[in-house]
Formats: structure tokens, sequence, C-alpha cells
């Protein structure tokens, strides 16, 4: 069993740390401690985080850097190990997309979003690995999305390279039991976070989209993640809503085919009008949105089986009743009968 460093222990590299899900897992991480180096396109974004993180008393500094250039991604492992002498845990959390029918979106945007989403967490993992190794130990957490399990309409490419991070995952972590070293390998999949994600893709909608309600909070991905920095996680599911849908799609595709047709469509548009031209962080990030939450507050649930997951006695316990209680309504119904 992989044993990780308390967080008030470890160096933790951020990457996608500039907004939404990966700058608040940095303040988290250090709040409670760590050695944070975050690294994002926006250096206005990660100047105003390292300056938030310092003024919490927190030890912080930033690399800017394009995941999709692999030269640009060692330099945030090389930059953290610099700084502060080591590598304790990777945290992967830079993303885009291009929210269209898939008709409407070019060659150069698929495959930007192809780069950033997946072969930029690739890159992640390349380069965090020797480091890890060098420990002995650590963590590689990889931000994916319940779209790695179920892919929706008007979002191919997004669903495409969330499918891929889990498939390369999958791969790398037997690898690794089979070389025996003791590194972690997590795949977060949150269901759909307030973020200012829908402020900053690229849209051909006609109007500002959004994703299918209801949402989460960032601060329940950032919670999971601080979990599995310190206890080794497969897969964690973050909202109720993606565990319902996995669930789904492994019963019947059929049936999540069904109901994406009827909320899919109309549910990933708001009536704000957008033009595609309107700024967008595809190729070039843009000014003004960093921040940890989007413009969706209203729309924010709270999530219950996430608790669980942070409390593996607790889950077992009440999948145990569960369990016992449908075995005795079993027996009161059918236990008297004759076959």
């Amino acid at each position: 069993m992989t044993q990780l460093k308390p967080i008030n222990q470890q160096v933790v590299a951020i990457v996608g740390a500039s907004s939404g899900i990966g700058r608040e897992t940095a303040i988290r991480f250090a709040k409670r401690g760590a050695k944070v180096v975050v690294a994002a396109r926006s250096e206005s974004g990660l100047a105003s985080l390292v300056e938030e993180i310092r003024a919490l008393g927190g030890d912080a500094t930033y690399i800017v850097a394009d995941v999709s250039d692999f030269q640009q991604v060692k330099a945030i492992a090389d930059k953290t190990v610099e700084v502060y002498g080591r590598l304790d845990t990777w945290v992967h959390a830079a993303a885009t997309g291009v929210l269209a029918p898939f008709e409407k979106i070019t060659p150069e945007e698929f495959k930007r979003v192809i780069d950033v989403n997946l072969t930029g967490q690739a890159y992640g993992a390349m380069v965090a690995l020797p480091h890890l190794k060098r420990e002995g130990r650590g963590a590689l957490i990889h931000i994916s999305s319940v779209e790695a399990r179920r892919a929706i309409p008007l979002q191919s490419p997004y669903s495409a390279s969330k499918h891929g991070v889990e498939g390369f995952l999958e791969a790398l972590r037997v690898e690794l039991k089979h070389e025996g070293l003791p590194i972690s390998v997590t795949n977060i999949l949150p269901s759909v976070i307030n973020t200012p994600y829908y402020n900053k893709v690229r849209t051909k909608l006609g109007v500002k989209p959004t994703g299918v309600p209801p949402y989460y909070q960032p601060s329940l991905v950032a919670d999971a993640i601080l979990y599995t920095a310190e206890h080794p996680t497969r897969d964690f599911i973050v909202g109720d809503v993606g565990k319902i849908v996995d669930l789904l799609q492994r019963l019947s595709p059929e049936l999540v085919d069904g109901l994406l047709l009827l909320i899919g469509f109309p549910g990933q548009r708001t009536n704000e009008p957008k033009s595609e031209d309107a700024p967008n962080n595809v190729f070039e990030p843009i000014q003004g949105y960093d921040k940890v939450e989007g413009d969706f507050s209203n729309l924010v649930i709270p999530s219950i089986t996430d608790v669980f997951d942070k409390n593996p006695p607790l889950k077992w316990g009440a999948l145990a009743a569960v369990t016992i209680g449908a075995a005795a309504v079993f027996r009161s119904l059918f236990g008297g009968s004759e076959v």
C-alpha cells in the first residue's frame, strides 16, 4: 500500500491554477502547510494567486506555462525542484474546450483541445514521474471529468480528451504496480462545477454556454484532491449526479442517450447572446476570469455521497446497512412463500 506524506510535509505542483478548481486547490494546499508551485498561461492570475497565498501565510511560487508544449511542462517540474528541492504531488487541472456541434468544429480546434486536455496531462505525468521515483513515493492526481465515462453532445473534443485521460492513467497505473513503485495515480472525475470554464471556452452555440445543471462548487473538487493527496485512491467521482450518470451509463448507454436527447441540447445554452468570435482561451489566455467560482452559484447544490468516498468505513457501513435492509424486505415479502 502506497504511503503518502501528510499535506503539511508536501511540495505540490498544481497545473492550471490561475482560476477555478486549480486556484481553489492551491489555496487549500497552502492553508494546510504545503509548499506550492502553481502554473498556467495567465501570469496575472498566477501572480494574484501567489500574492493571496502569501498573505495567508503560505509558501508559493509560480511559473507561466502552456501545457501543450512539453518543454514548458518540464519547466514546471524543474522549477518545483529548484525552489523546494523535491516534488511530492503533481495535480494537473489545465483544460479548455469548444462547445459546438461536431460538424462546426475545425480540425485545428479539435486538435488544440486534445493537445491541452489529453497530451498536456500526459506531459505532466512524464515530467513528474522521475522526481516522484527519486523520492520513492508520491501522487499523480489528474483532473478529468465525468465525461471520461459518458460523452455529451456539443462537447465532442472535450469528451474525447477526457476519455483519453482515463485510458492513459489506467495503463500507467498498472505499469507502476508492475515495477513495484509506490506512486499513487488518481483520476478525479468532477460533475458540472461552478468555475469560470464556461466564460472562457469558445462557443458556437450563439449564446453563452452552460453545463447541464445542477452545479457543484469547486471546493468539493479541492476537497477530493486534498484527500487523495494523502490517501491513495484510484478514481474519485465528485458530485452525486456524476455517480448517477456513471451508474446509468454502465447499466444502459441507450437510456443515457435518450436522456441527453431531452436535456443535452437545451441544457447547455443560456439566454445570453455570445458570438463565436468572442474572446476565449482555446489558443491564448484571456483576462478577467482569474477567480475560483463561475456565474452559476444559483444552480449549485450540495453533494452527499462525496462524504462516503472520503470515509471508506462509513461508506461500506452504509452499503452493508442498505444490503441488510434490502434482504430484510425481501424476506418479509417472499420468505414465507412456497416455490
